[in-house]
């Protein structure tokens, strides 16, 4: 079966994201006024029960064909764009084939995002995208995954890079309900060795400094939270994970779009440290 039962609280989190629409705004902010914004943003949100002080760990899997068809698209500004990924929630480190992982498309049409996945094991996950293999599923799910199948197929999709980071997230409530927030710290990522267990050398893509806030709502923003980020002087910024590693890697040269902010600086050490992402369990809830 494709779903699978969760094991922790960051993939309980994830499960109840399993098909959305949404805008999302980017920023990003300088880590010494995160404290200022998580005290804002905790007077008008939630807390995301799963996500602990300083972020719990996101590791994503990137699939594209040879020539970079879907980085294209994002670096051209496609209006209808998409992207396959295999997504973990928790430390890389502990991850073994019965480790849940999501798949996902996530797509673009205009200015809403939409975000489709599903939940199996990591070992299954890898024979179907890595090793063509057909899954068994649920019927509701079977057009989703034979959509995904094809994509892998007639494009070749094969991994490309990964990225990862620390998330603190934060949920609307009473008239802000649709609204959420999340923080990630330590952007960084690898373009070999892809298995998330793999124990390999990471690299900042992001200099650390700095955090990428994104702003998520089915509707609107509200104007605190605009007014919020003009007061600490966010930027907005058109960035994409994904590209920030292909790029970083040399694997295809810097976007004319992308903010200089982003860049790491000429002889920057950007070595992760092998530890960043671990963290203490969280109790299923």
């Amino acid at each position: 079966m494709c779903a699978v039962g969760v094991n922790n609280g960051f993939q309980q989190t994830a499960s109840k994201l399993h098909a959305f629409n949404r805008y999302e705004i980017k920023y990003f902010v300088d880590e010494m006024k995160v404290p200022e914004l998580r005290r804002e943003l905790a007077a008008r949100m939630d807390t995301d029960p799963y996500s602990p002080h300083g972020g719990y760990p996101v590791t994503s899997l990137y699939y594209d064909t040879a020539d970079l068809r879907f980085y294209w698209e994002k670096i051209e500004g496609l209006k209808f764009r998409r992207k396959v990924r295999m997504r973990l929630y928790g430390d890389p480190a502990a991850c073994t084939d019965d480790t849940p992982v999501q798949v996902e498309i996530k797509q673009r049409v205009n200015r809403v995002t939409q975000k489709r996945r599903t939940a199996l094991p990591y070992g299954v996950a890898l024979r179907w995208l890595n090793g063509r293999e057909d899954i068994e599923c649920d019927d509701s799910q079977r057009p989703f995954v034979n959509e995904v199948s094809s994509l892998v197929g007639n494009l070749d999709l094969r991994p490309i890079v990964t990225t990862g980071y620390l998330r603190e997230a934060f949920v609307g409530r009473d008239a802000d309900l649709g609204l959420r927030v999340t923080i990630d710290h330590k952007v960084h990522g690898r373009d070999r060795d892809f298995h998330f267990a793999s124990g390999a050398e990471n690299r900042f893509i992001i200099p650390p400094k700095l955090a990428v806030v994104e702003l998520k709502a089915n509707e609107r923003v509200p104007y605190w939270a605009t007014d919020l980020t003009a007061r600490l002087d966010m930027s907005v910024i058109r960035v994409s994970k994904y590209c920030q590693s292909v790029e970083a890697f040399g694997l295809a040269p810097r976007s004319r779009f992308g903010a200089p902010e982003l860049v790491l600086p000429d002889g920057f050490d950007a070595r992760v440290p092998a530890d960043l992402l671990s963290t203490e369990p969280i109790p299923v809830r």
